[in-house]
This record gives structure tokens, C-alpha cells and sequence, in this order.
């Protein structure tokens, strides 16, 4: 059977996994996906949040941990911790074999943190030092409060991965503070050949809110024709919007301005393709995968994703050459004539998936408190001597 995964490596394209959990690591399925392939792993507190309110792995810890009297926030902190300590030690032969280029895993700063710089900053730094792994990477979401957050780091010279970008403008920002960031380093005569980053530019979600605003317009649409050209329109922004991206990066790396930076040691920060399970079961499910293949990118894959690429996908590059970029470009002129705002839209999702983080995390503390409940029922009461009369 052909390896998928190793010829896109073949392509300059680095498969990693979106998910990371107790069972998975202990159970020995992570090293298996590391044998077949996959160069680093991901998670975020929806996903974890599932982890652990889907499993028994973790109630053993939890129960000592609230015997310690820690609150659920410290606990998932702890818990989170010694999974992403002990996925970056299966990583690290692949870091070390890649020379710093792969073998990351990451973790994210608190969603309730996502318009506070000064606390992402102290929080990441703080997670940097007790995870004291090189092949970490801390998650920084690309809000407008978070951009300088990702400069800070960078000339900390601590490994970031910043998270929910959709839309180009905020991805150029995002691009900037890196670059902020390294020149800062320069300045200081520190070097910069270790430190390294990754932007999480996200594409199914785009489809998502897309094809809900066409519909809306198919369903007011009273020309037939114009219907027609509207249903085209549909699954086509999310790949458009990312090889633009792609586009803008080639752009910013691999121009004049970064050849000095490229000279003393510092790395282009790749794109990282994320949210690449397709939603729409009417689309091919490999769909976010094939159309974004090309050099000095990721792709990071949930698990039934990976599956159906290992089964089924195709793999050529996808993402270069003018014609990719002509459709790209076709299609959001399309887009924006047929009356979808891409900025709205982007904006939108970045709100909504910091949302969501924050709810996945307030249901993971309760499911905590929750146990914490029920062992404070199931324990024995003191039983009290009844004197002697």
C-alpha cells in the first residue's frame, strides 16, 4: 500500500495530527501514527475538553488532584500538561531527525485570554517553562490583543503556534509580528535558528458560514441562472481564501526583506492548514487536504480525515502556479459581487471559535466539578460511638 502521508512529505508538505489525549498516547496509537508518518500533533480545548469528559483516563488523576484541594482550572493545566510533556518526548526523535523542522506538539493559552496581551504573554511563557520541552509549540490565538502577544514570544525566542486565522488581512498581521519578532532578536544579537512557528490558517470552517450566506441568497434568488451560478459558488471560498494565503506567503518569505533574517539562521514561519475534516458530506472528504498541497506547509488532520487520505486521497501540488491563483482570485471576486463580505466573514469565525473554546473549557471544569461532587456523596460518613449507658 502507498504511504499518503510520506509522499506528501515528499511534496514539502508536513502531515500532522489534530489530536492529542491520554488513551491515545498510552495505548501506544500515537507512536503508530509517528512510524506511519504523521511529524507533529495538535490540540485544542474542544478537543480535549472531549477527551476527558469521553473517558475514564483521566478520573483516576482528577480525583487525586482535587484531593490535593486544586481547582479545576489548575487541574486541566496539570492534566494537560503531562499529555503534551509526554507526546512531545514520542515527537522528539522526529524533531531531532528534521533538525528542528517538525516534531512539534501544542498547547494553547486560555481562550480567556484571547484580548488580554499581557496575560497571553505570562501564560505562554509560563507554559513554555513548566512543559520544558524544545518541540513544543504555544498555541496564540490571532486576535487583535494577541498579535503583539506573538512578537513578544518570538523574541523570547519561544515556539508559537498561532491559531484561528481566516481571513488575509489578520494572517499578513500574523506574518508581521513574527517578523517583529525575529528582528527584535537580531537587534540583541541572539540567535534565531531555533526558534520556530507555524500560522493555523483555517479552511473548513470558511465553507461552512460561505454556504449558509449562499443559500440564504439561493433561496431569495428569483432568477433561475443566477441561482445556478450562486450553487457553483458553494465549497470553493475555503480552498480560494487559503491558497490567497499561500499566495501572501510566498510573498513575504520569500522576498528580498527576509533573505537577511534567512542568512542569520531565522525560519519562515509555515502555514498550517487547520479545520481540514470536510463538514459537508456532499464534498469529497478529502477535499481540504488535496487541493493544499505545496512546499513549507502543514496539514493537520483529525482522524477520520487521515483515514479517508491514507484510503483514497490523491497527492500533487495543489496550492502553487498562476492558474490555482486565477481561480482563487475568480472565485472571491465572485463571492464579493454576489454580495458575501469575506472580512465579515472571517471576523465572524475568529469570534465564534474563541466562543467555542471557552465553552468547551467552562464544560470540561464543570464535568470536573461534577466529580468532585459525586466522590464528596460516595464518601464514607465518621461513624460516631453511641456511648454506654
Amino acid at each position: 500500500m502507498v504511504n499518503q502521508l510520506r509522499r506528501l512529505v515528499e511534496m514539502g508538505q508536513s502531515p500532522w495530527y489534530d489530536d492529542i489525549h491520554r488513551g491515545l498516547v498510552k495505548s501506544g496509537k500515537l507512536q503508530a501514527l509517528i512510524e506511519m508518518g504523521i511529524r507533529g500533533a495538535t490540540v485544542n480545548p474542544t478537543i480535549f475538553e472531549k477527551a476527558v469528559s469521553g473517558s475514564t483516563d483521566y478520573d483516576e488523576e482528577i480525583k487525586e488532584l482535587l484531593g490535593q484541594g486544586l481547582e479545576p482550572p489548575e487541574i486541566y493545566e496539570q492534566l494537560l500538561i503531562e499529555d503534551i510533556r509526554s507526546a512531545a518526548d514520542l515527537f522528539r526523535p522526529v524533531y531531532d531527525e528534521t533538525r528542528g523542522l517538525d516534531g512539534y506538539v501544542s498547547i494553547e493559552v486560555s481562550p480567556y485570554l484571547a484580548h488580554d496581551t499581557q496575560g497571553t504573554v505570562e501564560e505562554a511563557r509560563r507554559f513554555f517553562r513548566e512543559v520544558e520541552r524544545p518541540n513544543v509549540m504555544i498555541k496564540v490565538p490571532a486576535t487583535d490583543e494577541g498579535v503583539p502577544a506573538i512578537r513578544a514570544l518570538t523574541g523570547d525566542g519561544i515556539n508559537v503556534n498561532i491559531t484561528l486565522i481566516f481571513g488575509i488581512d489578520n494572517y499578513e498581521q500574523v506574518m508581521d509580528a513574527y517578523l517583529g519578532g525575529l528582528h527584535d532578536r537580531r537587534s540583541r544579537g541572539e540567535p534565531s535558528d531555533k526558534v520556530r512557528s507555524v500560522a493555523s490558517f483555517f479552511v473548513s470552517r470558511v465553507d461552512v458560514e460561505v454556504d449558509k450566506r449562499l443559500d440564504a441568497l439561493i433561496d431569495a434568488e428569483q432568477d433561475g441562472s443566477k441561482r445556478q451560478q450562486l450553487r457553483e459558488l458553494k465549497g470553493k471560498a475555503a480552498i480560494a481564501n487559503a491558497r490567497l494565503a499561500y499566495r501572501h506567503f510566498k510573498r513575504k518569505f520569500y522576498a528580498q526583506p527576509f533573505h537577511e533574517l534567512r542568512a542569520s539562521g531565522a525560519n519562515v514561519q509555515r502555514p498550517l492548514w487547520a479545520s481540514t475534516g470536510a463538514k459537508n458530506l456532499a464534498y469529497r472528504d478529502v477535499m481540504y487536504v488535496e487541493q493544499l498541497i505545496g512546499p513549507d506547509t502543514i496539514n493537520t488532520m483529525p482522524q477520520a480525515t487521515l483515514e479517508a487520505f491514507e484510503d483514497h486521497g490523491q497527492v500533487s501540488r495543489t496550492i502553487e502556479g498562476e492558474r490555482h491563483f486565477e481561480e482563487a482570485r475568480t472565485t472571491m471576486q465572485a463571492l464579493g459581487a454576489a454580495g458575501i463580505n469575506m472580512k465579515e466573514v472571517t471576523d465572524k469565525l475568529q469570534v465564534d471559535g474563541i466562543a467555542a473554546f471557552e465553552k468547551a473549557l467552562e464544560r470540561l471544569y464543570e464535568a470536573i466539578r461534577r466529580k468532585r461532587a459525586a466522590d464528596a456523596v460516595s464518601a464514607p460518613t465518621e461513624q460516631v460511638a453511641t456511648p454506654a449507658v
